[in-house]
């Protein structure tokens, strides 16, 4: 048997872990799944899974058990009864926390003799099961090895490290650029909007302009300055995207937007070229936030 067709216990179903098991079903595996409210489990019960009676039964069912819960308190609370059971067996944890979290949750599973992979789903439950649909994977490089096959039923499994905080720690960092990104998206769809331009029409323009222009290109131009800590600021220094903002918050002003969120980026723009960075280039400002989190 390869650990393609291996038995494997879901347990968490709420959407995403619904739609974790569901995957995992639809590619031949053999599927436990548990979840302290039992009604979740009729329709995967209906496509084939087993309803297992209890944590400890869930566990017994696989040498993997893959786990979506709320936060690592639920981890905890959940597999807390089942901790015997669980020995010489691998966890794959895919709930949200912060890198600290992770890594304790990494030294209780070690602690209990339990294989752990943290991990970060980075899709809606729609796309799971999906090819090019992003899971992130930190923990034992040979633990990860082991069940890739398995794992990549799910999406496409990128392993970052053996330190467990990594996939943690990417997502936050990645719904971080997003959350940033459609609130910039919101703002400038407030803005057209003043003037009765439809979101959806400025999409046609705007989306075309950002994400080759921006995400494809500056970003992937600035990354290699900012890992070399050198921002030629020839082109575009700090001091003029600081008018740039100016001009974007007087215009919100002009047309009664908020302004607050061109606002903030000014404030950080300002912080930057009170510390020397005026004639530096944009990405400069990362040793702002770097000292802010010092």
């Amino acid at each position: 048997m390869t650990d393609q067709n291996l038995p494997v216990a879901v347990v968490g179903l709420g959407p995403m872990g619904a739609a974790l098991a569901a995957a995992l079903l639809d590619r031949g595996h053999d599927v436990t799944v548990w979840n302290r409210s039992p009604g979740k489990a009729a329709p995967l019960v209906a496509k084939g899974a087993r309803q297992a009676d209890d944590i400890v039964d869930a566990v017994s069912a696989s040498r993997l058990l893959v786990v979506c819960l709320a936060d690592y308190d639920a981890l905890y609370s959940a597999l807390g009864p089942a901790r015997e059971a669980l020995r010489g067996r691998v966890v794959v944890n895919l709930n949200s926390g912060t890198p600290k979290e992770a890594r304790e949750a990494a030294q209780w599973a070690e602690g209990h003799g339990i294989g752990y992979l943290d991990g970060a789903i980075m899709v809606p439950p729609p796309l799971v099961g999906h090819p090019g649909s992003l899971f992130l994977y930190s923990g034992p490089t040979e633990v990860f090895e082991t069940h890739k096959e398995t794992l990549a039923d799910l999406g496409d499994p990128t392993h970052l490290g053996t330190d467990p905080g990594l996939a943690v720690l990417y997502n936050t960092a990645l719904l971080s650029m997003m959350y940033s990104s459609l609130n910039g998206f919101l703002h400038a769809a407030a803005l057209v909007g003043s003037a009765g331009v439809g979101a959806a029409e400025f999409t046609e323009i705007a989306v075309d302009w950002f994400l080759p222009s921006v995400i494809g290109g500056i970003i992937k131009a600035e990354a290699p300055t900012i890992d070399k800590g050198e921002y030629p600021g020839e082109l575009a220094s700090l001091e003029m995207n600081v008018t740039t903002l100016k001009h974007i918050i007087g215009t919100s002003d002009e047309q009664r937007v908020d302004a607050g969120i061109p606002a903030g980026n000014k404030e950080l723009l300002d912080r930057a070229v009170a510390a020397g960075f005026g004639k530096s280039g944009y990405s400069s400002v990362i040793e702002i936030l770097k000292r802010g989190a010092a």
